[in-house]
């Protein structure tokens, strides 16, 4: 092992030319400063270019809350949900409970605000389970989101997991649509990453109206947010006859593997991976070269 001193000496002789002397940053990071505009940051004040959304398009990708009224304003449509602080909750918890109850019907879904992966939500069926899954969401957050389960009118139909695949700037593109099928109750951290049993299916079953009435919505999602470069759009489609289709989330920086579903989604549109990690760079190249087009004085 090399001493620390000598580590330390050792950058010292590396010129700054050197160190940033990279032509484009592909952040894989997930959750929390990696995802969240932290790290996209970094890159802007290094001038750097890299692949995704900027701070803003990545914070509110981040945070449910802030993205869920951004949907709103763009009119698309959206779960009912309730958003409450942490210390609201435990200066006045039967308060909060009620104000839940009075807005949602169970079974109802508990999220932090800012986290992902499914990472601290979990699923209340009634009364009981509602506040160890606010106590859990608030380990993670200070913001917490409540939203009201999609379902069919019968006992145990769930809602459909359809997601999209979004590339580029400022004229994005939608892929084929897919559809999860959690091998769990709902498509959890465990069911993610976890266990085995959940099925991707590509292209979802879907008619053609359906289709293009989600791609439509999945891009006027991304452009809501100020996106960039990329991201996966998730949709929440009532079972049945009526076909509701609800825009749940925007994730700015999807898996990447060869299997994930953002390069499955592009394969099976007609992208395949290396094309696809080209492109990628290409849409960080033009973004930064825009931005480099901006006066910051007079």
């Amino acid at each position: 092992m090399v001493p620390f001193e000598q580590n330390a000496h050792s950058l010292t002789t590396i010129s700054p030319d050197q160190v940033l002397n990279l032509d484009v940053v592909f952040p894989v990071l997930h959750g929390t400063f990696g995802e969240d505009g932290t790290i996209q940051g970094l890159f802007e004040l290094a001038g750097i270019a890299y692949v995704g959304s900027g701070v803003l398009g990545s914070a509110t990708g981040m945070d449910k809350d802030v993205m869920k009224r951004l949907f709103a304003t763009a009119r698309l449509p959206i779960v009912k949900h309730v958003t409450f602080l942490r210390g609201d909750w435990e200066k006045s918890p039967r308060k909060i409970r009620a104000r839940i109850e009075a807005a949602l019907k169970y079974p109802l879904f508990i999220k932090p605000a800012n986290l992902g992966s499914s990472v601290g939500i979990s699923k209340a069926h009634n009364r009981k389970e509602l506040g160890p899954a606010i106590e859990l969401a608030a380990r993670f957050d200070r913001k917490i989101v409540v939203e009201q389960g999609v379902g069919g009118k019968k006992s145990g139909q769930k809602a459909r997991e359809l997601e999209v695949a979004i590339l580029g700037n400022d004229n994005p593109e939608a892929s084929v649509i897919g559809e999860v099928v959690p091998g769990k109750e709902f498509y959890d951290y465990e069911a993610k990453y976890l266990s085995e049993g959940s099925d991707l299916i590509v292209p979802a079953k879907l008619t053609r109206q359906q289709s293009k009435l989600v791609r439509e919505m999945a891009v006027r999602a991304f452009q809501a947010c100020d996106c960039a470069g990329l991201a996966r759009v998730d949709f929440l489609m009532e079972p049945g006859a009526s076909g509701r289709v609800y825009v749940n989330e925007i994730n700015t920086l999807p898996g990447f593997t060869s299997i994930s579903m953002y390069p499955r989604l592009w394969a099976a549109s007609g992208v395949p991976y290396p094309e696809l990690i080209n492109h990628l760079i290409a849409l960080a190249l033009e973004r930064r070269a825009d931005q480099d087009r901006n006066r910051y004085s007079l």
